[in-house]
């Protein structure tokens, strides 16, 4: 079945939407939060995940190998969360991390400005100006964010595949006509779409092991995967680290050949 992405704003009532479809499909029910405290697998701190993802575009932009590693990180956490491709995820931009997987049922939930302002201030004892100034600041950052990581609005409506209004569909009735969305041949997975996940799952598991690795973590990498061949190209430091590379990239698990095309010049840091 599909792999379902929801996104949603602050207070949208998505939520609750994906863990009862999750519940429903026996999948397992991921969120941002989930994704945070799994980075820290790839030797990077949930605080400094957090910081970075609060932290204004224009001072990233500042560091020219945090955009990619931020990118990187989750996505491997998002990927190593699920089991056998199949997994709900709701939170920021899912859809975006896995673009290359093309049985991903993407969906958008809304709500109106009100609704969400009744549910801040029923969820954490706020005025209606302290709720307000909450759901405003965290879509200004969503916005930042989609625009800053993938160049696009994330609240454009031609990414997803559904839209669902919760003020006009009940809950209940919104996760009967997504699970009958998961059943159908658009969204079913076949040979090729599961060697998509499988590639950007390799790619992601690669990165993840050269950033880890004390001898690489400091090289400046992309890492391309298709059935087992991986090419990695970009820069590092030195003659050594460029050698230590292709050794690295073999140890993760499913890596057949192995083809480097990095090459001496800069390199950057977390």
């Amino acid at each position: 079945m599909a792999i379902v992405t929801i996104s949603r704003g602050t207070y949208s009532g998505a939520k609750t939407i994906a863990e009862q479809l999750a519940g429903e499909l026996g999948y397992p029910c991921v969120s941002q939060e989930n994704i945070f405290s799994a980075a820290k697998d790839f030797g990077v701190p949930e605080s400094e995940i957090n910081a970075a993802l609060i932290k204004p575009p224009s001072i990233l932009r500042l560091s020219s190998g945090k955009r990619t590693a931020i990118l990187n990180v989750i996505r491997a956490a998002l990927l190593k969360l699920s089991h056998d491709g199949n997994l709900v995820y709701h939170g920021f931009a899912g859809h975006l991390l896995l673009g290359g997987v093309f049985h991903v049922l993407r969906i958008r939930v809304i709500a109106s400005m009100e609704y969400r302002i009744e549910a801040a201030m029923r969820r954490h004892g706020a005025t209606r100006e302290q709720a307000v100034a909450r759901i405003r600041r965290r879509d200004k950052q969503s916005v930042y964010w989609s625009r800053y990581l993938y160049g696009v609005d994330w609240q454009d409506p031609s990414l997803y595949d559904i839209v669902l209004n919760i003020e006009r569909i009940r809950i209940d009735d919104a996760v009967q006509t997504l699970l009958q969305m998961t059943g159908l041949e658009s969204f079913t997975p076949d040979e090729a779409t599961r060697q998509a996940f499988d590639d950007l799952l390799l790619e992601s598991m690669v990165w993840a092991e050269l950033h880890l690795n004390p001898e690489t973590q400091s090289a400046d990498v992309r890492v391309e995967a298709k059935n087992g061949r991986v090419i990695i190209t970009g820069s590092a430091g030195s003659e050594h680290v460029v050698r230590a590379i292709p050794d690295v990239a073999r140890r993760v698990k499913g890596v057949g050949n192995v083809t480097c095309e990095v090459g001496v010049g800069s390199h950057w840091y977390w």
